[in-house]
Parts: C-alpha cells; sequence; structure tokens
C-alpha cells in the first residue's frame, strides 16, 4: 500500500493533466520543485453526542509553500491551506534516484467551516513512514493509477500527479518516470520451436489462399442496471445512492471504442461529505470517479474521472471538472429513465440508462423523491401533446358535423314551407 502511496498516488500522465493544485518551489529565484496533484481528503472526528461525524473536502487550488525546502540530498514539500492545514512529504536523494521518505497530513479540528460542532480544537497530525522505489534524478514522476488511502481517522483519494522533487538548472524535466501500474504488462514471447520441420518438396502450384473475412463487431446489449450505495464508518445506513446504467465511448490514437460498465463483482468506495460527496467504482478495466457538489440548494454531477484498461494493455485516462449534470434540489434524488447520450469530452462520452442517484440528505437509506430530467418531461408530455390534438380535431369534426346537419334540417324547412 505504501508504494502505492509514493508522491500522492494518482491518475494522470505529463500529457493528461486536469484542473488541481500546481505549485513552483524556488531557490536563488530558480525553480527546485515542481508539483501538480488533484488530492480529496475525508476526515472523520468526534462531534458532541459521544458520537463521530465525515466531512469530505479537497485541496484547493490556491495553496501556499511556506516550509517548503530544496537541499542537494533533501526536499520538503509543503502545502498549507484554509485554516491551518498542510500536506507535506519530504524526498530524499541517493546517487542517481531519490524517493518519498514521508508523507505529513495536519489538520486543524478548530476550523469551524470544515469540522462543525467538533469536541476538540486541537490540531490533529497523521504521519505515514513510506516504502517506496527510486525514482532518476532528472526526471519527473507520473503514476496512472488511484487509490483510496486510509490513515487513523483519514482516507485521501488522489489523482491527477505530477511530480519532480529535485529540479537541476531551474528547468523541469520533460523525461518521465513512469509508476508500475502505468507500464503495460508485455504479452508473452511465444516458446521456441525447437523441431526443425523437414522441408518439403512441393511440385504442384498452388493458388493463392483467398483473404482473410473480416467478422464485423458485433453491437453491445443494452447496459445493466447497477445499484451502487456508500455507507461511511460507524454508521448502519447509506448517505450516497445511485443506479444506473452505463455505457463508456472513448478514443485513443484515433479509434473509437465502447465499453459497457459492468455492475456484478463492483468494488465500491466513496465519501459523503456536507458540500462535497463522491462515488469511486471498479468494475474490470473500467474504474469510475464521480464527485458531487451542492451550493446549498441544489446537487449536480461536478466532475468524473474515467480510466479504462485496454485489450492492448495501454490506459485510456481522460477528466472533466466542470460539469453539470444530475442536477436537483436538496433533499430530492435525480431520476432519468429515458437513454442519454453525454458528451463528456472530445474523446469521451457516456450513454446512461435507468439513472437515479443522491449524494445528499438520503433517510433511512432510500432516495428521497425524484426530480424528473427534461427527457422523462418531454417523453411524458407528447403522448399528452399528442392525445389533446386528437381531441381538439375529434371536438372540431363533431362541431362541424352539427353545424352542418342545423344547416341542412333548415334547408329542408324552408323548401317544405
Amino acid at each position: 500500500m505504501y508504494q502505492t502511496l509514493f508522491f500522492f498516488i494518482a491518475l494522470g500522465t505529463v500529457f493528461q493533466l486536469s484542473c488541481g493544485t500546481q505549485v513552483n518551489v524556488t531557490k536563488d529565484d530558480k525553480l527546485c520543485l515542481f508539483a501538480n496533484l488533484t488530492l480529496h481528503f475525508s476526515v472523520s472526528y468526534g462531534v458532541t453526542g459521544n458520537k463521530s461525524q465525515t466531512v469530505a473536502f479537497e485541496l484547493p487550488e490556491n495553496v501556499t509553500t511556506d516550509g517548503s525546502t530544496c537541499d542537494a540530498e533533501k526536499s520538503t514539500l509543503k502545502l498549507n491551506f484554509g485554516e491551518g492545514h498542510s500536506l507535506s512529504a519530504d524526498f530524499v536523494a541517493n546517487g542517481k534516484s531519490y524517493h518519498a521518505d514521508t508523507i505529513t497530513f495536519i489538520y486543524n479540528l478548530n476550523d469551524s467551516t470544515l469540522f462543525n460542532n467538533s469536541v476538540s480544537e486541537e490540531p490533529v497530525t497523521v504521519k505515514v513512514e513510506l516504502q517506496s522505489t527510486g525514482v532518476a534524478m532528472d526526471t519527473c514522476y507520473s503514476c496512472h493509477s488511484e487509490e483510496t488511502i486510509q490513515a487513523d481517522s483519514v482516507n485521501m483519494t488522489m489523482w491527477n500527479v505530477l511530480i519532480q522533487a529535485f529540479v537541476s538548472n531551474g528547468s523541469k524535466s520533460e523525461q518521465i518516470t513512469s509508476c508500475a501500474a502505468d507500464t503495460p504488462t508485455p504479452a508473452p514471447t511465444p516458446a521456441a520451436n525447437t523441431t526443425t520441420p523437414a522441408p518439403v518438396t512441393n511440385t504442384t502450384s498452388t493458388a493463392p489462399p483467398p483473404p482473410p473475412t473480416t467478422t464485423p463487431t458485433p453491437p453491445l446489449p443494452t447496459p445493466q442496471t447497477g445499484n451502487y450505495s456508500v455507507t461511511l464508518t460507524n454508521q448502519s445506513e447509506a448517505c450516497l445512492l445511485a443506479n444506473f446504467g452505463l455505457r463508456i465511448g472513448y478514443k485513443q490514437g484515433g479509434k473509437y471504442e465502447e465499453v459497457n460498465f459492468e455492475p456484478n463483482g463492483t468494488q465500491i468506495f466513496g465519501l459523503c461529505g456536507v458540500n462535497s460527496s463522491e462515488l469511486m467504482l471498479e468494475s474490470g478495466p473500467v474504474t469510475l470517479v464521480f464527485t458531487f457538489t451542492n451550493d446549498t440548494k441544489k446537487f449536480r454531477l461536478h466532475a468524473l474521472n474515467v480510466t479504462v484498461k485496454t485489450s492492448s494493455g495501454s490506459v485510456f485516462f481522460e477528466t472533466n471538472t466542470s460539469l453539470s449534470l444530475w442536477e436537483a434540489s436538496l433533499g430530492s434524488s435525480y431520476m432519468c429513465n429515458k437513454e442519454q447520450n453525454v458528451t463528456i469530452n472530445e474523446e469521451l462520452t457516456l450513454l446512461t440508462f435507468n439513472v437515479r442517484v443522491q449524494p445528499f440528505g438520503v433517510k433511512k437509506g432510500l432516495f428521497s423523491t425524484a426530480e424528473d430530467c427534461q427527457a422523462d418531461v418531454e417523453s411524458f408530455l407528447v403522448p399528452i401533446a399528442v392525445g389533446v390534438a386528437l381531441l381538439v380535431l375529434i371536438l372540431i369534426v363533431l362541431l362541424a358535423y352539427f353545424i352542418g346537419r342545423k344547416r341542412n334540417m333548415a334547408t329542408g324547412y324552408e323548401s317544405f314551407s
């Protein structure tokens, strides 16, 4: 586990960095340490009534680096944010490589904006000793994998990291040292055939074999609808509920592919906070991270990270942190039964089925009253509109009939008279 903690293990490469926290540490007006990362925290703390409460928040984009140092054999990255919170990592150089030594997270329970009703007002320090592999000097470390790390009462969900702890000549290196999870497993080499076949003399000329026929790829079936929930430690009822079927369409190397997300055997992780909640799902080659936010009146899907390990051994990763999807009023759930095709960015699309989510205000582990999506409302209104139009048409026909009949009767009376 500690090896995956190395450099705040994350998702992303030097070419694919989403919006996160980026810092430059300088010494003598020259860059000496560079970091770019995205990090979510979940902290459980004691509240009045001998109970515990969990808050989720993320490392903000704006931090200070006071306390960061750069030396020849040791560097420290310290990120200060909020009211007395900090995250720091110590790096040690050893000849031609360097590695992370410790990670220290300090959170201040006196910060009432995060830790409401805390029984303590003291800062808490969580320190993790690392057993990490070395990174070549003069290279940036990049990792394209994700993990939720548990340490005491703290969970850290991390992705999108690029770090160079020892920068020489004041310029960040373009060379990359990737983590093991980013390195595709090479295909096994076919066993050598040690038997030499006897030569064959063919005196009969034969026509070349016909070219192989290509079988078209059959269309994917409709994705199964999965039921997912998040229940925090020391709680018996779910705090986040989500049901949906999902198909992922992605473009890599100019080739478009699709894969269904399979709910069977899915590993579920998550965080439930006051202003931010998160759902992480892992099934087969696909990992999804949904981040929901609320603005005191409505909630919405704010960010999405998608990772697909392709059959060729490569890794597809895309993220969008400025979404406004699956929006509903707080205290309600969002529901959309109609199939929807959602474009996340140029490389990623989602086809969703039977969506119902509630990331905040879940009571007794059940969905609250649903707010239907626009597509469902429109599909419901269309048959009503058609029915009303038919009714109006029938009334017009009947009205025309009675008017015509009345005129015919009046004409008959006049002829008789």
